[in-house]
């Protein structure tokens, strides 16, 4: 009996597909053993039929052997466990916000400016940490001055670290920390960067008390989302302990400033959100004649209807708060001498806004706000201000907005047509709020 030795080609291209292979060979082996001792014993035995249907199934199952399974052929790909360069690449985004505007009441002020130009740099650290950077750069032109008070201090012409902070994430018990300098989270817009404001400029009670630009200040920020709600609603409190940076709210103190915040959010029904927020910041004021403990309260609101399926092309959102200023800054007195004893009243501030989305494109929004001058409470400031924008992309945005501020509806009052384009270049990923 002569037996053919049976070769069975193969390219193992990783470890996996060789060992098992090699468990095929084997198995394969102890067949053919056993297949040629049965045929052996049956040409002893003089049983030559049988033994040559015996050599038939051998030679089937040589051929067979030939051909091995596919899933051992097969060709696997290796995959690295290293991070590949570009995957260590912090994602980048610029962000621009240009401006024209006609002003009747400054026949002599600038027709085109560019407010900001921000470049956002930010990046996943590792599964625990992340970190971003924001440089900015401000310019003159369009601000609002709810009290003819605008500051003489020019804009830099260089970038500057607008935010720039590292953040961990997804901590035991729902706690998040974040360390740096960051827009702090007094209320539900101030975290909000200018370009993606609903409007060109934050609410009135918000110049008034804290200034043009957004609370943002220097220190630690730990966030808690509360673990239970469920269904009825999210919960999450947040306290914050900076550095005092603010000029408006804190003058020319570095001394700890405090902030607190607590926020709820109810999903009324598969369409419609409620959102409402209560913050509290503590500092003291300091110049080099006086020294006060400030306090400033704020509640916000928000009410979102998007209809499911066309969130696209219909909406409705309207915002609102109030902020109430404790610590006013005592006035001068004529000719010098020692400041007045600090003021024991309060300033407060109401805003409110609304915007309707009627196309995919278009959108029409109004805005009201009153605020008391911190220097004077018996003077306020009112502004209204309709809006037309359209939405090109995510990444290009044009608005009209028309700017009517005065002291009260009876007085003389002062207009301005705003004309605004913000586009965005790179990722522009949105913060979460």
């Amino acid at each position: 009996m002569v037996f053919t030795v049976l070769t069975i080609p193969c390219e193992a291209r990783s470890q996996e597909p060789a060992d098992s292979l090699l468990v095929e060979v084997t198995r394969l082996t102890a067949v053919v053993d056993s297949l040629s001792r049965e045929v052996a014993r049956l040409t002893q035995a003089g049983e030559e039929e049988e033994a040559q249907d015996t050599l038939a199934q051998l030679r089937a199952a040589a051929a067979a052997a030939g051909d091995p399974p596919p899933d051992t052929l097969e060709v696997q790909e290796f995959v690295g466990r290293q991070r590949l360069l570009q995957a260590l690449n912090p994602e980048i985004s610029v962000n621009a916000d240009i401006f024209g505007q006609v002003n009747k009441d400054d026949v002599d002020g600038d027709n085109f400016f560019a407010r900001e130009f921000e470049m956002a740099i930010i990046s996943n650290l590792d599964p625990l940490s992340r970190a971003g950077i924001f440089l900015s750069r401000h310019g003159r032109g369009g601000e609002i001055s709810p009290f003819g008070d605008e500051s003489e201090e020019e804009h830099s012409d260089s970038f500057s670290v607008e935010e720039g902070y590292v953040e961990w994430v997804g901590l035991a018990g729902g706690f998040s920390l974040k360390f740096g300098k960051f827009f702090q989270q007094f209320g539900q817009l101030n975290r909000w960067h200018a370009h993606a404001l609903p409007f060109q400029t934050r609410s009135l009670p918000h110049l008034a008390f804290i200034g043009e630009e957004s609370l943002a200040q220097t220190g630690a920020s730990i966030h808690w989302l509360v673990p239970f709600g469920g269904e009825a609603g999210v919960y999450e409190a947040t306290l914050e302990v900076t550095r005092s940076e603010n000029e408006a709210l804190f003058g020319e103190s570095d001394r700890a400033a405090v902030l607190g915040h607590l926020n709820a959010f109810w999903n009324l029904s598969a369409s419609t959100d409620f959102d409402l927020g209560l913050s509290w910041v503590s500092g003291s004021y300091e110049n080099p004649m006086i020294f006060f403990n400030r306090n400033l309260y704020g509640a916000e609101m928000a009410f979102t209807w998007r209809p499911p399926g066309q969130s696209r092309y219909r909406g409705f959102t309207l915002r609102g708060g109030a902020m109430v200023l404790d610590g006013l800054v005592p006035q001068v007195p004529t000719g010098g001498g020692s400041p007045l004893p600090v003021s024991e009243n309060q300033a407060l501030g109401f805003w409110g806004s609304a915007e309707v989305r009627l196309s995919q494109s278009w959108l029409i929004g109004a805005r009201a706000d009153r605020t008391e001058n911190p220097e004077e409470p018996e003077v306020t400031a009112l502004l209204i201000s309709p809006t037309l924008t359209w939405w090109q992309s995510e990444y290009v945005r044009l608005r009209l907005e028309y700017d009517l501020l005065s002291p009260s509806f009876a007085s003389s009052r002062e207009g301005r047509l705003l004309f605004q384009v913000t586009f965005a270049m790179g990722p522009h990923k949105h913060e979460t709020y």
